[in-house]
């Protein structure tokens, strides 16, 4: 939806601060329907009737998140799903850098063509075996899969970065999230929509020119910018009129927060007991990542399925 506001394919009514799902959906839901049979029939492997109808199938799940499942040979390569063919009918790239490095032959050949549930698959089915030259190549698939943790590879960055066109807006997969990205004048942006930055209007896109995920953040015009907590280290001189307007910012926002708060509690009995929120999605997202960073454990035989999480707010 944001690289659709950001396209004006889409557009929501003046002043609006907040939106349910149900009329987010509702959004995605006509630009979809709008699409006319002929348009962006590249790449489609279905007929259109068809395609439009798994499309609008899979709404539902939009709202938490998708199952992608994605092949370490190229940039766009993800295993073709009912998920996958909204992005192909509203002619939104797809991205991810979890490629293997070309010039690391043993990783090559242990990966191949597979994709990451079939290399899970295989992982598993080689660690087991009496065969030791299978055992050994589990184990070069395994490391493969634990040193880029964050399923982004510096060779994969440079791919993307290559791929992407300028001034292109497309969505990014990484940590299993989806970000908006954009290309401008040779550099890959990301678009923040990470809940605390919320009240930051100036803080818009973050650079991607790493695996370790440090990037700059930038406002509207990619001119650089700092976050709030940088700011707050310079010293400021502190007068009663400058109180008072402080305590005022601090009072909307605690005010902004517990509307936020509220939506998201009202929206979670609307959707049943045992749904979860944004944030207990994120957190929960957080403390898998926390563990996969700093655990070293064997791949359980149920992670079969990366999930993608959206952003946790729209930025307009």
């Amino acid at each position: 939806m944001n690289v659709l506001f950001l396209r004006w394919k889409a557009k929501l009514p003046p002043q609006t601060e907040v939106i349910t799902t149900e009329e987010l959906m509702a959004h995605l839901g006509e630009c979809i329907l709008s699409i006319k049979p002929g348009e962006n029939a590249e790449g489609l492997e279905l007929n259109f009737q068809q395609n439009m109808s798994d499309a609008m199938a899979v709404l539902s799940k939009l709202s938490t998140g998708l199952d992608v499942n994605v092949r370490f040979t190229g940039v766009s390569d993800f295993e073709y799903t009912p998920e996958c063919i909204v992005f192909d009918l509203l002619n939104i790239p797809l991205y991810h850098g979890w490629l293997v490095d070309p010039q690391s032959q043993d990783t090559v050949k242990a990966v191949g063509k597979l994709s990451y549930n079939q290399l899970v698959e295989k992982i598993i089915l080689y660690k087991h075996s009496a065969d030791n030259n299978q055992v050994s190549e589990g184990l070069v698939a395994e490391q493969f899969l634990e040193s880029t943790a964050s399923q982004l590879s510096y060779h994969g960055l440079c791919e993307v970065s290559t791929t992407a066109k300028e001034g292109e807006l497309s969505v990014f997969f990484r940590n299993n999230h989806f970000s908006t990205m954009i290309k401008h004048k040779d550099h890959l942006y990301l678009l923040v929509t990470d809940q605390g930055f919320l009240q930051e209007e100036n803080l818009v896109w973050e650079s991607l020119h790493n695996v370790e995920g440090d990037g700059n953040f930038c406002n509207s015009e990619f001119r650089l910018n700092h976050p709030p907590d940088t700011l707050a280290l310079q010293p400021q001189p502190v007068t009663a009129q400058g109180q008072a307007a402080v305590k005022q910012q601090e009072q909307q926002r605690q005010i902004d927060q517990d509307y936020m708060v509220a939506m998201s509690l009202q929206q979670q009995q609307q959707q049943g007991p045992n749904a979860l929120s944004d944030l207990e999605l994120a957190r929960q997202l957080q403390q898998e990542e926390y563990q996969q960073h700093h655990q070293q454990q064997p791949l359980p035989p149920q992670q079969m399925q990366v999930k993608g999480e959206m952003g946790s707010f729209i930025h307009v």
